[in-house]
């Protein structure tokens, strides 16, 4: 306090003209220096300010749309209900890949996400929850690693090499499993299931995914499965444990009654078609003036020959059972040609979607016919039976025995409500998508969380063998895969911390395949619980996680 009172007065008295000009003239460049580099060092500052914001906002984003999904992991995760704005449909489901799809984001890290999810759907099938989740997880630990000052190139460096040392973890843990052990493969589409909503129906549904699969499989590329092959019909009439597969055709929709048609042939000879059996009309409108009725009965007279000529067209070349596809243009059949077909004890099934065309013609073995002149006896398919059965408040119809079968087939579900229908074709399909996987890479490993519980150990000790920074962001990589059993725990009702603790010590004590029983809320071996799951689910999991987080470390801006 006293030098600062007494040093003006000594600048004010001081009377040495010499002294007082040569450190003013001395000095006068230097504050402007100063003033120039501390507006350059403010630049900088601001400059990492702002990318460390946009960061920051990325992260809060993503992570926002993680815990969204993250209370519907595991078998005792809750379900989610979507309203959709503007057609008012309701859907209830806990399958992440669709609550994602059936969000509104705006923010395009947290549509990242979105896409992180429909990614690990198109690769795996399942896991479209965990994938989000441990992603969720693995921002956080960015989070703590900016915050200690690590710069996210190195971050996001060290995350590569973790990820590979990841994959050989999970190599290491898996088992190969045979494709003709039909059980096994059984148990891992229960394990799929088990946290759906028709997880009490998956005695059905989960042998209908592994023989549909398998039927499926082509044995020229044994490793390769096209679920477009599989043809899931749903029908609105029922309960799910009515749900079949059938090997060949079914169609949500009865034989044409209104002319009082066949709706059972045996020995059915089947004709695939694309062209209309109706009266011509000109793409563009047009009106016809009719003076005398004389002339409408000329163009009835007509329109009755032209029809009767198509009717008997397909008569002559034996077919008893005509599939006809639905028409933009016009109708593709009238009354009065349902009226002829019927007279010839032609069975009639209209309005088949473009879209089904292709599976039909590969099932039955022939090519649509999109031309009366081309169709031809040597262009019909041949089944057993095709009849029209009643299911009390629909009809659909079946065509079974197909000779020159293609390498399809077709599964039936039924429920008694559309929601409920919904979300067992959902999840009938994540149990395909999940036999698909281990058709794909002919591993499994075990669920109820002991994969990520290996792989935070292993990572954690392989922390160790790194040096400098690597080593501080291999632990918190480790770290964060503990949110899925953290969070199998959560939702169970059970103590997170105790229970992870546990398993972390059972882990540590070499029981690397026991995980979190949710059932009985113990900790136990999931190989004897027949909890297992696809190498490739995980696998696939952690990639893609790792992947998005290093490309959203990597923004610093949003222009």
């Amino acid at each position: 306090e006293t030098s600062l009172t007494h040093t003006p007065s000594l600048i004010t008295h001081h009377h040495h003209p010499t002294h007082t000009h040569t450190p003013m003239s001395d000095a006068a460049p230097a504050p402007q220096q100063s003033y120039k580099s501390g507006k350059n060092r403010e630049t900088i500052f601001n400059k990492d300010e702002r990318a460390k914001d946009v960061r920051a906002l990325n992260i809060v984003a993503a992570k926002t749309v993680a815990d969204t999904v993250r209370t519907s992991l595991g078998p005792r995760g809750m379900d989610k209900m979507i309203r959709t704005e503007g057609d008012d449909n309701v859907t209830i489901t806990n399958d992440g890949a669709t609550i994602l799809k059936k969000l509104r984001v705006g923010h395009p890290t947290a549509q990242m996400l979105v896409d992180l999810s429909a990614s690990q759907d198109i690769e795996a099938g399942d896991g479209t929850t965990s994938v989000v989740v441990l992603c969720g997880s693995l921002l956080t630990a960015c989070q703590n690693l900016m915050a200690k000052g690590i710069h996210p190139t190195l971050v996001s460096d060290a995350f590569k090499l973790c990820v590979d040392k990841a994959s050989e973890i999970l190599h290491d843990m898996a088992k190969p499993i045979n494709l003709d052990d039909r059980e096994f493969l059984i148990k891992s589409a229960i394990t799929s299931l088990s946290s759906k909503i028709v997880s009490q129906h998956s005695d059905i549904l989960a042998p209908m995914a592994v023989d549909s699969v398998l039927k499926v499989v082509d044995p020229t590329h044994p490793n390769f499965v096209d679920l477009n092959d599989v043809k899931i019909v749903k029908h609105l009439h029922g309960t799910v444990s009515q749900s079949e597969l059938i090997d060949g055709l079914a169609f949500n929709q009865g034989a044409s009654h209104k002319a009082g048609g066949p709706t059972n042939v045996k020995n059915a000879k089947i004709g695939l078609i694309q062209f209309c059996i109706s009266p011509p009309k000109t793409d563009m409108d047009n009106n016809v003036i009719v003076n005398d009725y004389t002339q409408i009965d000329r163009i009835l007279r007509e329109e009755r020959a032209y029809l009767l000529n198509i009717c008997k067209q397909i008569k002559k070349t034996g077919c008893n059972v005509l599939l006809i596809q639905k028409s933009v243009l016009r109708d593709a059949v009238t009354n009065m040609s349902l009226h002829f077909l019927a007279k010839m004890k032609i069975m009639v099934v209209r309005d088949i979607e473009r879209d089904d065309m292709e599976f039909i013609s590969k099932t039955l073995g022939v090519k649509p016919v999109s031309s009366v002149d081309h169709f031809t006896k040597e262009k019909l398919a041949h089944a057993e039976v095709c009849q029209e059965i009643s299911t009390g408040g629909g009809k659909i119809v079946k065509v079974t025995g197909i000779k020159n079968k293609g390498n399809t087939v077709t599964a039936l579900l039924r429920a008694s409500n559309r929601l409920m229908l919904d979300e067992a074709e959902r999840s009938l399909h994540d149990a395909l998508c999940v036999i698909r996987s281990l058709v794909k890479k002919q591993y499994i490993i075990a669920g109820g969380g002991a994969p990520e519980i290996e792989l935070a150990l292993k990572l954690a000790e392989y922390a160790k063998t790194l040096k400098g920074v690597d080593q501080y962001v291999a632990k918190e990589y480790a770290q964060a895969f503990e949110i899925i059993p953290t969070t199998l725990a959560e939702n169970a009702g059970l103590r997170p911390i105790s229970v992870v603790t546990d398993l972390r010590n059972r882990h540590a004590l070499g029981q690397r395949n026991t995980g979190i029983n949710v059932r009985k809320g113990v900790i136990s071996d999931m190989y004897e619980e027949n909890v297992v799951q696809p190498l490739l689910v995980t696998l696939s999991a952690v990639g893609l996680a790792t992947e998005t987080s290093r490309m959203i470390l990597k923004i610093d801006a949003i222009v």
